[in-house]
């Protein structure tokens, strides 16, 4: 994929909203990861806090290319519902930070991730009806939040 011109622009415009998503979670995550969540007992393959953020901070950059890979997509379809589901689950990601670090509540966590998880999914089915790139760039981002889901369940199980 050649980029030019004012593509540059769009593509990290793509980029900084996903990114601006993960900072919003992040206020909520910031609240309560060095005292409640260090309460918490987690199971023995939960990663390091830092490792976590290095990973989202990836997984932000790559949905953003998705997203800019669609939106350059030569699809004559009608783009709009990929856009509003994409928009959708990029506000369930940040609101899953809202409920399991904000209001403290695995419990509500786990609901929302399983939500945002089927939203993801259908983001996905969207792209690839326009795009099997954009597609393929958000599987990595089902994939952690896979085993992200998994982590919350098991904090849920655990206290």
């Amino acid at each position: 994929m050649q980029i030019k011109g004012h593509n540059v622009a769009l593509l990290l415009g793509c980029i900084l909203l996903c990114q601006l998503a993960g900072v919003a979670g992040s206020v909520f995550t910031a609240q309560s990861v060095g005292t409640w969540y260090v309460s918490l007992n987690k199971p023995e393959f939960t990663p390091p806090g830092y490792l976590i953020s290095i990973i989202w901070i990836a997984l932000y950059t790559v949905i953003g290319i998705a997203l800019y890979t669609l939106v350059k997509s030569p699809s004559k379809k009608d783009k709009s519902p990929a856009y509003w589901l994409f928009g959708a689950q990029l506000g369930l990601n940040a609101l899953w930070s809202y409920l399991f670090f904000g209001l403290q509540s695995p419990l509500l966590g786990l609901i929302g991730i399983a939500v945002l998880w089927f939203a993801i999914i259908a983001t996905i089915w969207a792209f690839y009806a326009h795009s099997k790139r954009a597609a393929a760039l958000l599987v990595p981002y089902i994939a952690w939040v896979t085993f992200a889901a998994f982590l919350n369940y098991s904090v849920l199980i655990l206290n």
